[in-house]
C-alpha cells in the first residue's frame, strides 16, 4: 500500500488555508444582523501555470501558493510578499518571468513579478493604474501584452493592451456582456432555479449577490490563429457555476459566442461547480483545465479547486471532459486520450452504504457521509479525536482506492480568533498563517473484526482535508472505518464523504434509452426508465451526436431538467447507466424531434 500513486479524485487534496469569517450590523445598505462568524477553508479561482519545470497553483485567499511537479503532489509555499486579501490571483508567464496580479476595487491594482518564486523574490513592478477585479494578464505570440478583466452583474468583461511597463495602451474595450434570454447556462439559481428566500442566509445572499448573473474569470487561450477569451458565470455559490468561451482572430476581438458554451461544467454529482478557472498544458502537451468546485455551506466563499482533462477537437471546439469528474482518474505520464474517464477505472462502493460512527452530532448522522452531496455530513458529537466512522458494503468488494472528505464543523466554538470581532457595520476576513494538519487512520476489513491499516496519517504533519488512499493492489474488503488522529482546532471529527472506489462481483446496468422534450428556448425535459440495477444517470449532452462534451450526474434519478441550452441551437442527449460495477452507454437521441 501507498499513500500517493498517479492517480487523484477531485477536489484536489490541497492544504487549504482556513479563513475565519465575521461580519455585523448594517454593510452596503444591507442589515446583517447580529455578529456572526464562520471558520472553514477556502481557495477558489485557481491559476495554474507551467514555470521553471513545475506547476504553480495560485487561488483566492491562500496566504501563498503550491507547486508541483506532477499535477498530484503538491507542496504549499506560503508567502507575505504577495497582497493576501486580493481575490482571483492571476499568474501568466511574460517575457521568462512570472507576472502576478490580483483583484482591487478600491485603490489600483497592483503587478508583481517574480523569476524564482520559491525563493521568494516576488517584487512589486506596477503600482497598477486603475483598480480591476479577476485579472487575466495575456502575452500574444508576438510578445505584445493584454489584460482581461471583469466581475459584475452589469458591466461586461473588458480588455486593454499593455506596455512593458504593464500600463494601459489606450481606452479599454468592452469584449463581451451576460445574454440571459439565449444562453441558458448563465442564469442564477440551484440547477439554474432561483427559488424565494426561506431562510435568513438565503435572504443575505440574494440581496448581495442579486439576481443578474456574474460575468468574470477572464482567461485568454490562443490555440493556432484562433482566441479563446473563457469567462465564468452565473455565480460562484450556485452548482451551476461554469465557464464559457468567446473566439476571435485578433486579442481584442471583435468576439463570437461559442455555441459550445459551457465548455466546463458539473453540477452534479459529490461536488458541483466549474466555473472560474484556467486552461493549461502539462509537459507533454496535454490540455487541462482548472476550475472552482462550491460548497458553500459555511460561508458563500467556501470552495475547493477541480483539475480536469481538456483539449480542442479537429474543429477547433474547446472541452473539458467532466463525466466521473469527481470520481478518481489517473494522471498520465505522456500523451494521453481525455475521454478515457468517461468509464472510469474505479467505481463507487459506498453509495448508501450501512454506516456506524462512535457518535453523531444532532442533525449530522453517520449516513450523510455517503449520500453522495459534500455540502453536508456527519460530525461526532464533541472534539473528535480518537472518534471514528465506518462503512460497510453490500459484501465483500474489490477495494482500489478510498476518499476522505473532511468538513467544517462548528469550528467557530473553537478556533482561536484571529481578530477580536466585527463592529457594527463591519465585515472582516482573515486568514490563518497556520492550522494543526488533519491527519487519519484508515483500515479495512473483511469481517468486521480483524482490521488491517490500510493508512496512518498519524504524526505526518500532513494535512489532508480530500485525501485520496490507492491501495497497491486491489484487496477483497467488506468494511472501511476512518479514525481521527489529528484536526485543526481540536474540533469535531466531521466527514462529508467516506468514498470507496474499486469494482463489485456483477455486471454493469443495461442501457437505457431518453425521451428528449423542448420545453421552452433554453430548457430540455429528460425522461428515463430505470435500469435494473442502477444506482446513478451520467447524462452527455451537446450539438451534435459526435460532441456530447457536457454532463450532469444524477444518484436515483429518472428524470432531469436541463435549463442550460443556447437558443437556437440544436442539441442531442445520451444517458448513461451506472453501478458499482461499471458503465453503460446510451445512444444520443435529438433533441429537435423528442425521440
Amino acid at each position: 500500500m501507498t499513500a500517493t500513486s498517479r492517480a487523484i479524485c477531485n477536489p484536489l487534496d490541497i492544504e487549504y488555508r482556513y479563513q475565519d469569517v465575521r461580519f455585523s450590523g448594517v454593510v452596503g445598505g444591507i442589515d446583517l444582523g447580529g455578529a456572526r462568524r464562520s471558520v472553514h477553508r477556502e481557495a477558489a479561482d485557481p491559476s495554474i501555470v507551467r514555470y521553471g519545470g513545475r506547476y504553480l497553483l495560485f487561488a483566492s485567499m491562500s496566504r501563498g501558493f503550491w507547486y508541483s511537479e506532477n499535477l498530484i503532489d503538491w507542496t504549499y509555499r506560503p508567502t507575505d510578499r504577495l497582497p493576501p486579501f486580493d481575490y482571483a490571483p492571476d499568474v501568466r508567464e511574460i517575457d521568462g518571468a512570472l507576472v502576478i496580479s490580483a483583484s482591487r476595487k478600491n485603490g489600483n491594482s497592483p503587478f508583481f513579478r517574480s523569476r524564482d518564486p520559491l525563493g521568494d523574490d516576488f517584487t512589486q513592478v506596477s503600482p497598477g493604474t486603475f483598480p480591476f477585479w479577476d485579472p487575466s494578464i495575456f502575452q500574444d505570440d508576438d510578445g505584445r501584452i493584454y489584460l482581461y478583466w471583469g466581475c459584475d452583474n452589469v458591466q461586461p468583461l473588458y480588455g486593454v493592451e499593455l506596455d512593458r511597463d504593464l500600463t494601459p495602451i489606450g481606452e479599454p474595450t468592452a469584449l463581451v456582456a451576460s445574454d440571459v434570454s439565449r444562453r441558458g447556462w448563465e442564469q442564477t439559481g440551484e440547477d439554474y432555479v432561483t427559488p424565494e428566500p426561506t431562510t435568513e442566509r438565503e435572504r443575505l445572499t440574494a440581496q448581495f449577490m442579486g439576481t443578474s448573473p456574474y460575468l468574470e474569470g477572464a482567461w485568454m487561450t490562443r490555440v493556432g490563429a484562433r482566441y479563446y477569451l473563457q469567462y465564468a458565470a452565473p455565480g460562484t455559490q450556485w452548482n451551476t457555476y461554469a465557464d464559457g468561451y468567446f473566439t476571435a482572430e485578433s486579442p481584442l476581438g471583435p468576439f463570437t459566442y461559442s455555441p459550445h458554451s459551457p465548455f466546463s461544467s458539473k453540477p452534479g454529482g459529490f461536488i458541483t461547480g466549474a466555473g472560474h478557472g484556467s486552461t493549461f498544458q502539462d509537459e507533454w502537451g496535454n490540455w487541462w483545465h482548472a476550475a472552482t468546485m462550491r460548497i458553500s455551506t459555511n460561508d458563500i466563499f467556501e470552495r475547493r479547486i477541480g483539475i480536469f482533462p481538456a483539449g480542442f477537437d479537429d474543429d477547433g471546439v474547446l472541452f473539458c471532459n467532466q463525466s466521473f469528474a469527481d470520481y478518481p482518474f489517473r494522471v498520465p505520464d505522456g500523451r494521453f486520450d481525455p475521454w478515457l474517464q468517461r468509464q472510469p477505472e474505479w467505481m463507487l462502493l459506498s453509495y448508501r452504504a450501512r454506516t456506524l460512527a462512535s457518535s453523531a452530532a444532532a442533525g449530522h448522522e453517520p449516513d450523510l457521509s455517503v449520500n453522495e452531496d459534500v455540502r453536508n455530513w456527519w460530525a461526532s458529537d464533541g472534539p473528535g479525536v480518537g472518534e471514528w466512522l465506518s462503512v460497510e458494503l453490500e459484501g465483500e468488494r474489490m477495494v482500489s482506492a478510498i476518499q476522505v472528505n473532511l468538513a467544517d464543523h462548528a469550528l467557530a466554538e473553537s478556533a482561536p480568533r484571529l481578530h477580536e470581532g466585527a463592529d457594527s457595520g463591519h465585515t472582516w476576513r482573515g486568514i490563518y498563517p497556520t492550522h494543526d494538519a488533519a491527519e487519519v487512520l484508515i483500515e479495512g476489513s473483511r469481517d468486521g473484526a480483524d482490521w488491517t491499516v490500510l493508512f496512518d496519517g498519524s504524526g505526518t504533519g500532513e494535512d489532508r482535508p480530500h485525501a485520496l488512499i490507492v491501495l497497491d493492489e486491489p484487496r477483497p474488503l467488506r468494511f472501511i472505518r476512518v479514525t481521527a488522529r489529528a484536526l485543526p482546532f481540536g474540533g469535531a471529527f466531521a466527514v462529508s464523504g467516506l468514498r470507496v472506489f474499486g469494482r463489485g462481483a456483477g455486471s454493469a446496468p443495461p442501457p437505457v434509452a431518453a425521451d428528449a422534450v423542448r420545453l421552452d428556448a433554453l430548457t430540455a425535459r429528460l425522461t428515463w426508465n430505470a435500469a435494473p440495477g442502477a444506482y446513478g444517470y451520467n447524462i452527455r449532452y451537446g450539438v451534435s451526436p459526435d460532441k456530447l462534451y457536457r454532463s450532469w450526474l444524477v444518484y436515483d434519478r429518472t428524470h432531469l431538467d436541463v435549463p442550460s441550452l443556447n437558443a437556437d441551437q440544436a442539441t442531442w442527449f445520451a444517458v448513461d447507466s451506472f453501478n458499482e460495477n461499471g458503465v453503460t452507454l446510451g445512444q444520443p437521441t435529438s433533441i429537435a424531434d423528442g425521440r
